[in-house]
């Protein structure tokens, strides 16, 4: 296999444009809302809605930690920074997560289970969605 020239790296770059993080953090915030106000909407209980929405949140604040953590300047030094970095931001994602539900049934009170279950899950699927509906580069 030949390598690509410069022009044809630079076509492949423009046809695919990255996905940003922040897109996915944002997606996952706005998901986590609508879980959030659909749980407490149709289960008429405060305690459910509060639940999805903690769900959520145990998913969006370790993902914008995360995403901070990727995009900050000793992201990009090198191949082998950008790897490590990688490895120990989503070490401290998943840690993240772990600790927020472990302290859910002090901060939520009522807490169901199954509705933060739910909040999390749907916040999480959203990476899927975020890179099906990703911005699209503007073509001039």
């Amino acid at each position: 296999m030949q390598p690509l020239t410069a022009e044809e790296a630079r076509r492949v770059r423009e046809q695919n444009p990255l996905v940003s993080p922040w897109w996915v953090v944002a997606g996952q915030a706005v998901m986590g809302l609508v879980v959030a106000l659909a749980a407490w909407g149709f289960t008429g209980k405060q305690n459910v809605g509060w639940s999805a929405a903690y769900g959520a949140l145990a998913v969006v604040i370790p993902a914008a930690v995360f995403a901070r953590g990727l995009t900050g300047r000793f992201s990009s030094m090198n191949a082998g920074t950008a790897a490590v970095g990688f490895l120990l931001w989503e070490m401290v994602k998943i840690g993240l997560s772990f600790a927020m539900l472990m302290v859910a049934p002090r901060l939520v009170a009522g807490l169901s289970w199954p509705a933060l279950l739910i909040g999390l899950i749907l916040a999480m699927k959203v990476y899927w969605l975020a890179l099906a509906f990703k911005p699209r580069r503007k073509t001039n």
